[in-house]
């Protein structure tokens, strides 16, 4: 009867071996590779790049691509100076609380810009303010694609005050009020040495203000440019006027200058 006595625990013990590789089996078959986190390479550079040819000359910059039919909405003069017409609901925003918000329907004008260079685009902006115009904003843009871009802001907050702001957006977006401004115009410029980002504004195009610095991690091929956004109200004109982007950086990133 030994044999029958070490048959029985023989036989247990392969049950249970066979039992654990049951239910381990589906962990290693249906576990999906981890997501990228937002601020990794993979999640900036896998959403879609927006925008049709276009040709938009100035005396400073040359427009070259048209997100949401912005060709059609701006016109500009023989003095270089750009009315954009925008309407109803029309912004770029990527929500972190679940999408709720996000809207990419906002109409940009884009140039593009050699990233391995210095550069900087500098715009005096008048924005189209209304007493409903929640969010108006007359915007300078740095863009990759849809969930890689920055913007800086002359807009009208929730109080009807009207501030800089700026936001980054690496998947989803952050948003920052800064200055309140209440001269109808403001100059706003954006520069890079190729390893830092400065966004700046001034009331006079001489005393710059710092509104935030970060750390230069665009590719090569980089694009730069203007928008108008209408979040809330049915529509409204922003004023550009001496838009222009060189391949020259500020000399002191504190300043602006």
């Amino acid at each position: 009867m030994k044999p029958n006595i070490y048959l029985v625990p023989a036989l247990l013990a392969g049950l249970l071996l066979g039992s654990c590789a049951e239910n381990k089996a589906p962990d290693t078959a249906t576990t999906a590779p981890a997501a990228p986190s937002p601020g990794s390479t993979a999640a900036q550079d896998t959403a879609r790049v927006s925008g049709q040819p276009c040709d938009i000359q100035l005396a400073g910059i040359h427009f070259t691509k048209a997100v949401n039919g912005a060709d059609t909405l701006a016109t500009t003069d023989a003095q270089g100076r750009m009315d954009f017409r925008v309407g109803a609901k029309k912004d770029f925003f990527c929500d972190p609380n679940d999408n709720k918000l996000s809207n990419n329907t906002a109409p940009i004008l884009l140039a593009k810009v050699d990233n391995t260079k210095p550069f900087t685009m500098v715009a005096k902006v008048t924005p189209g303010f209304t007493a409903k115009g929640l969010y108006n904003a007359g915007v300078l843009y740095l863009y990759v694609n849809d969930r890689r871009w920055h913007k800086l802001c002359f807009e009208q907050d929730e109080r009807g005050r009207h501030r800089i702001v700026s936001v980054r957006t690496i998947g989803t977006s952050d948003d920052n009020n800064h200055d309140v401004v209440t001269a109808p115009t403001a100059y706003m410029k954006i520069s890079s040495d190729t390893r830092t980002v400065g966004s700046y504004y001034s009331l006079d195009n001489k005393t710059w203000q710092l509104v935030r610095l970060y750390k230069n991690d665009y590719p090569a091929e980089l694009w730069a440019g203007v928008s108008s956004q209408c979040p809330i109200d049915t529509s409204t004109v922003n004023h550009f006027g001496g838009i222009s982007l060189t391949q020259t950086s500020v000399s002191d990133f504190r300043l602006g200058n």
